[in-house]
Formats: structure tokens, C-alpha cells, sequence
């Protein structure tokens, strides 16, 4: 809910990616607030298309700010609509129940075209989810394309958002992705409760309280039924609860949930057929120093190398934009989007929904 994230790309949606140009708009405290009350009304949503009050406020909230965010982009970098194929426009998650088959994102694909002038791809998770997918995660064939300009292999890209997930490729190409705990929602919500600031701002309070908790609580964190559960498997952002936490200081619950989630990406080797050589640490976890640490700690154990994207020139705050670029590319070609090793559909299948102008 930090804000939107725009990518300019040029790709065949298969080997061919060139990164031409990036921004992220921070959303306004009201433009959050609508997006949380949008979450709890999502909560008790069986209807995928509807839209309560809250959910509808959000959704024309979000869509034009996409539409201002994409438009000031453009115009910075001297774009007019000729010169864009195509948006691939991911919207915000509000629900993400894959045992229940019903995952939502709200953005109005066909006003942001129309807003726009260039066709758009948008609802990306659909198809897969109607298939009996997952829905989640959707970076790994982007991070496929990617792992080309890594220095090993088998390699891993870890995204650290309010979830945490990874995509696996092997030697051959082989995809395994799936969600692996929490990321920086169960920190971020911990911090906001007791600071009213919703980031733990370079790890400083983690760091202050490392070796201030009783480890039996990180067990008991970790004997979640959720990690013994093979993949492919996703998460909803709330999936997780901070419970385990309660009655700690601040810095102790810190550091506390800072390390379930190093912990977390720790055990999702387990599921791997090969022990990574490397370890791409992508999203805002890679800017947590006291996250980074443990991670090379848990994670570089082995030898593997650990790596953020910009060791190979890439921007870790844009790879997940550029990967629905990416995406809609391939939704236009008919390229399969998601796999049975990264979402458990039954066949590659491609999706998103297409808005002309």
C-alpha cells in the first residue's frame, strides 16, 4: 500500500528485455486509508465483480492515480501514447483466498485505456485462479528472463513485499515459485501500532532488539502448519498475525518478526532440488539492513552468494512493474503467464483481460 511503481520496457515477452526508464509515486495518507478500509470490506467479499462502497471509493481512487502516475511518466520522458504498445496494469490486491479459489484486484482496467490511449492488459490472475491456480506468484517467468544475467545458477529471487516469495530456476529453466511467509507487513503493522510509522526505518528497532526475545516463540511461529505444505501455495497479506508478539517491547517484537520472516525464506529451500548458488533479495525487505543481515546469515550459510538487483544494474523497486509490462507482453502473444511449477495450474495458460482504444 506504499504506492505505485511505473517501468518502461522493450520485450518480446521472451529473452529480450531492455529496462529503459522508472518511477514510483508515494500514495497520500488518504489515498491509504481508502485502501485499508477497502481490505476490511474485502474481507467478507464472495463476489469477485462487486463493489460495496469502500471498495468502489478505492477503486476510482486507484485507477485515476494510475492514470496521473502513468501520464507524468510519460510526459517526463518525452512519451506520447504512439509510442507505448501496452500497459500491463496489475491494480491493488484487497483478497487472496486460493484454497477458495477468489483472489480481487480493483483498478478499472477500461477507464485507465481509455484515460490513457494505449491498449491495456489488466485482471492477470484470473485465468489462472479459474483454472485451479494459485493466483501468485506471477514475477516468475519475468524473473526467468532476468536470471540470464546472473553470475549462478541454480539461482533464486526472492521478493520481500508484505509477503514474502520466491522463484526458483534451475540449471535447465526448471520454475518453482511460491509464497513463503510474511515479509514486511507483520513488522510494518507491529511498528505502526506501537509508533504510529509504518516501516521500521533501516531496521533500527530489530537491531535494538535482537536477542531480546525468548526463541521458543520464533519455534512457535515457525511450527505453522503453512510451512510444511508443498508448493505451489500462496498467502493472503493477513494470512500471518503478529501474536506470538504480544507483550514484548517494541524492539524486542522487532526483532522478533524481522527474523520469522528471515527465518521463513530460510525454510523455503527445503522445497528446492538443488541447494541456489545465489539469491536475488528484490522488494523493500532489501532495504532493511538488520533483514539483510540475518538473510546472509540464514541464507549464505551454504556459500550462496546473496545479491540485491542492483549488483547487475537492475532496480529492485521496479522489477515487479516491469514484470507485468512484461506479462502484458506475452497476454497479447498468447504466452503462457503462469506454470504448474509456479501456481499449481494444471498447463502453462496464459491470461489478463485486453482494453482497446
Amino acid at each position: 500500500m506504499d504506492g505505485i511503481d511505473v517501468a518502461l520496457i522493450e520485450t518480446d515477452g521472451e529473452d529480450v528485455v531492455r529496462r529503459r526508464a522508472d518511477c514510483s509515486i508515494d500514495y497520500a495518507p488518504g489515498q491509504r486509508k481508502l485502501i485499508a478500509d477497502a481490505l476490511v470490506e474485502a474481507s467478507s467479499l464472495t463476489d469477485r465483480v462487486a463493489r460495496p462502497p469502500a471498495l468502489a471509493n478505492a477503486e476510482t481512487e486507484i485507477t485515476n492515480a494510475h492514470i496521473e502516475a502513468v501520464k507524468g511518466f510519460m510526459e517526463g520522458q518525452g512519451l506520447g501514447a504512439g509510442d507505448v504498445d501496452v500497459v500491463g496494469f496489475h491494480g491493488q490486491t484487497v483478497i487472496h483466498k486460493p484454497d477458495e479459489r477468489f483472489t480481487v484486484q480493483i483498478g478499472d482496467g477500461e477507464k485507465l485505456a481509455q484515460a490513457l490511449g494505449i491498449q491495456t492488459v489488466f485482471d492477470l490472475r484470473a485465468a489462472d485462479v479459474h483454472a485451479g491456480g494459485q493466483g501468485a506468484p506471477f514475477a516468475p517467468v519475468y524473473h526467468r528472463a532476468l536470471a540470464q544475467s546472473l553470475e549462478a545458477s541454480p539461482a533464486v529471487f526472492v521478493n520481500i513485499g508484505g509477503v514474502s516469495n520466491v522463484t526458483y530456476i534451475g540449471t535447465d529453466g526448471e520454475l518453482i515459485a511460491f509464497d513463503t511467509g510474511p515479509g514486511n507487513a507483520l513488522l510494518d503493522d507491529w511498528v505502526l501500532q506501537h509508533t504510529g510509522t509504518a516501516v521500521d526505518l533501516d531496521g533500527a528497532y530489530a537491531a535494538s532488539g535482537a536477542g531480546q526475545f525468548d526463541g521458543t516463540l520464533l519455534k512457535q511461529m515457525l511450527a505453522n502448519p503453512y510451512f510444511d505444505l508443498a508448493p505451489p501455495k500462496s498467502l493472503d497479506r493477513n494470512d500471518f498475525s503478529a501474536q506470538a508478539a504480544e507483550g514484548l517491547p517494541l524492539e524486542a517484537g522487532a526483532a522478533l518478526l524481522t527474523a520469522f520472516t528471515a527465518a521463513s525464506l530460510q525454510r523455503s529451500a527445503e522445497w528446492f532440488p538443488e541447494a541456489p548458488k545465489e539469491w536475488v533479495i528484490c522488494g523493500g525487505g532489501r532495504k532493511n539492513p538488520e533483514l539483510m543481515r540475518q538473510l546472509n546469515q540464514r541464507l549464505g550459510a551454504s556459500g550462496a552468494r546473496i545479491s540485491v538487483p542492483e549488483d547487475y544494474g537492475f532496480n529492485g523497486d521496479s522489477v515487479e512493474a516491469e514484470a507485468f509490462a512484461y506479462l502484458a507482453v506475452r497476454s497479447l502473444r498468447g504466452l503462457p503467464l503462469s506454470f504448474p511449477g509456479t501456481t499449481g495450474c494444471p498447463e502453462p495458460l496464459t491470461g489478463g483481460v485486453l482494453c482497446r482504444v
